[in-house]
């Protein structure tokens, strides 16, 4: 029997926030990213949502014996949903792969009251510009949903528990993305 693999599409994507082997670069068809409220969380994070005419870039993982625990408790508000057939890898032979999502009825498009926070953008965006380049940033940015929801500026104290340190490049790629979805950024007061 083979390990499974999971597919990561937000903050998994970046190899910094987890240490699971055999990760690539991968992309899921019939799915589509967005920014969702859960009660389960206090703010805001991403989910993937059924959309048969969507295609999202990301990364897939090895979950070493099938051992899901320390992903199940790090995904706690999202189920796993398999995605084997609908995974674009280059693992280079047929494999089992799960992709966490926020069960139907258990989010919210959020509002005001839930902002994302740009700790947990700035780990993403890392990621995808690590993956994919300057193009894979855009392509997050073009292919989430959600903006319209406050960004809660907290880089000076991030609040994200997998915060990364980002470089000023990095840094002014997060802030032209934003940019370009019209994203409100808001201070983060202590």
């Amino acid at each position: 029997m083979t390990d499974p693999y999971f597919f990561g599409y937000g903050s998994l994507v970046n190899r910094r926030t987890h240490d699971f082997p055999d990760a690539r670069a991968a992309r899921v068809t019939g799915w589509r990213r967005a920014w969702r409220h859960s009660p389960l969380r206090q703010r805001c994070f991403l989910t993937a949502l059924p959309d048969p005419g969507s295609e999202i870039l990301g990364l897939v993982a090895a979950v070493p014996g099938a051992d899901w625990a320390a992903l199940d408790e790090r995904e706690h508000a999202y189920a796993r949903h398999d995605v084997s057939g609908t995974v674009i890898h280059d693992v280079g032979r047929e494999i089992e792969v799960a992709i966490y999502a926020i069960p139907d009825g258990a989010h919210f498009d959020p509002g005001d009251d839930h902002p994302v926070i740009l700790s947990y953008i700035d780990a993403v965006v890392q990621g995808f510009l690590a993956e994919y380049g300057i193009e894979g940033v855009g392509h997050f940015f073009a292919t989430t949903g959600g903006w319209h929801v406050p960004v809660l500026d907290d880089r000076a104290h991030p609040v994200y528990a997998r915060a990364q340190v980002l470089s000023e490049t990095e840094r002014e790629l997060v802030d032209e993305g934003l940019a370009m979805v019209g994203a409100r950024v808001v201070r983060h007061r202590l």
